[in-house]
């Protein structure tokens, strides 16, 4: 199995007059297809770590390669690229567009793509909500829908670019145990049916030990 993601010597120092070193020489690799989770006290870095992973902040030094391509250094439209394509964000907050339904928030990372979204994109939306299992609720608006469907509708958005990555901060954060445990299966099942790498920052135990791989960062640094 070949490594997805590959982080090497990363660090990260915010502030200019009084710095603040936030990662410490992190060397870190991810297989692809693999399910991963990420544990850490608040301000361990668990979120900085991940933000890099995706391209959303830039390391100070070290290097970030993707499938064996350095993309670090890459201009900011590659990178706004590269995340539309490659990679899916599930956040605690699930910044879903109360003026769309389901099924149109589904389909706005097409839309940002290309305005006109095909009938074949429009299925793969319907099929994605029936995936996580919204099916009779695809054209209702968010604020109609609970805050499980909500996070399951921002899964379906994050997967409808066919996404090699799914970068989830939280997923689970807002959500009571049975929730979170119907959140838990439909990553494994897109995992395990689509081969989709997973990296998932959670303060849930339980979350966490059922993950094949459970990377814990303390101060900055990956213990």
């Amino acid at each position: 199995m070949h490594n997805i993601i590959e982080l090497k010597n990363i660090n990260k120092i915010y502030g200019k007059r009084v710095k603040t070193q936030v990662l410490n020489d992190i060397n870190l690799n991810i297989a692809a297809g693999s399910f991963n989770s990420i544990i850490g006290a608040s301000g361990s870095g668990k979120t900085t770590l991940l933000n890099i992973i995706g391209m959303l902040d830039r390391p100070t030094s070290g290097q970030v390669e993707m499938e064996g391509k350095r993309i670090d250094e890459m201009s900011r439209r590659s990178l706004a690229s590269i995340r539309n394509r490659d990679i899916g964000f599930v956040f605690q907050f699930h910044y879903l567009l109360p003026e769309f339904n389901a099924i149109e928030n589904v389909l706005m990372p097409r839309t940002i793509r290309n305005a006109f979204c095909s009938r074949r994109n429009k299925e793969r939306a319907k099929e994605l909500l029936e995936l996580v299992g919204l099916t009779k609720v695809r054209k209702n608006k968010v604020y109609d829908l609970s805050g499980g469907e909500q996070q399951r509708v921002a899964i379906a958005r994050a997967l409808m670019n066919r996404p090699k990555i799914i970068l989830a901060d939280e997923p689970t954060g807002n959500l009571d145990s049975r929730a979170s445990e119907n959140i838990y299966n439909i990553f494994r099942d897109i995992n395990r049916d689509l081969g989709t790498t997973f990296i998932i920052i959670t303060h849930d135990e339980r979350i966490a030990k059922k993950t094949d791989r459970i990377i814990e960062i303390k101060d900055g640094i990956i213990t």
